[in-house]
């Protein structure tokens, strides 16, 4: 079994004008790290996670500003990690009915049903996490040749 240090890491990334989303998750699904963070501070979060974890790639959501991002972590990183993009296809959606799963509401907030409830956070880096499981789960069920 590998070791979380020694096993390659997927750097879960969903870039926004204002925010991103990151997050850290081995191949075995265990999540390490995430967190948002401001755009303009992306990439030397990045850069410093790296130095961190043995990342071996980036995965990124296929939408709005995915070709800007790359295009920035290729031109402004000394070594650009390999970017595989994802369908992000309603993982807002997903990633607020997940907030509710890793962080269950407590008092009132219980009452209301699920739809209602608004995350207190952004959940950015939750739609990181779904980016990385999407990501593993296309590796999963692919035909072998």
């Amino acid at each position: 079994m590998l070791t979380p240090s020694s096993q390659p890491m997927i750097l879960g990334f969903d870039p926004g004008r204002q925010k991103c989303g990151l997050a850290i998750m081995g191949l075995d699904r265990q999540l390490l790290y995430h967190q948002v963070v401001p755009s303009a501070e992306a990439i030397a979060i990045i850069t410093g996670l790296r130095q961190q974890y043995p990342i071996t790639q980036l995965v990124m959501g296929n939408q709005t500003s995915s070709k800007e991002w790359k295009q920035k972590l290729s031109e402004e990183m000394a070594d650009p990690p390999r970017v595989i993009l994802v369908d992000e296809r309603y993982s807002t959606l997903e990633a607020r009915d997940r907030y509710w799963q890793m962080y269950p509401p407590t008092g009132l907030l219980r009452l209301l049903p699920q739809g209602l409830r608004t995350p207190p956070r952004p959940i950015d880096d939750i739609v990181a996490i779904l980016l990385i499981e999407r990501y593993l789960a296309q590796l999963t069920h692919r035909p072998s040749h």
